[in-house]
């Protein structure tokens, strides 16, 4: 059984900076791509960044610049450094993994998602 848990999220001031972490456990051969996506209230879950198991990154316009996608695979985690947020980045935060399990199988797994708030 694969878990993704996701931490770090809470209330922040425009300005301000959060970094959440997502790490994987349970039994699994290997993590491949790793991302970030969001919800904000009435709105669709978007993409907001990724990062290979060789390192490249990919991040959405409205935060390039200011969100900094990372991981460690030793520690089977990856981390989104948040800086100059702003109250549109108000959303769950959800993690998302490409895993091939040890029985073979390969696909897509999500976190529980953390609340960031946004506001003065």
């Amino acid at each position: 059984q694969v878990q993704l848990v996701e931490s770090g999220g809470g209330l922040v001031q425009p300005g301000g900076s959060l970094r959440l972490s997502c790490a994987v456990s349970g039994s699994f051969f290997k993590i491949y791509t790793m991302g970030w996506y969001r919800q904000a209230p009435g709105k669709q879950r978007e993409y907001v960044a990724i990062i290979t198991s060789g390192g490249s990154t990919n991040y959405a316009d409205s935060v390039k610049g200011r969100f900094t996608i990372s991981r460690d695979n030793a520690k089977n985690t990856v981390y989104l450094q948040m800086n100059s947020l702003k109250p549109e980045d108000t959303a769950v935060y959800y993690c998302n993994a490409d895993i091939r399990t040890v029985v073979g199988s390969r696909g897509g797994y999500w976190g529980q998602g953390t609340q960031v708030t946004v506001s003065s």
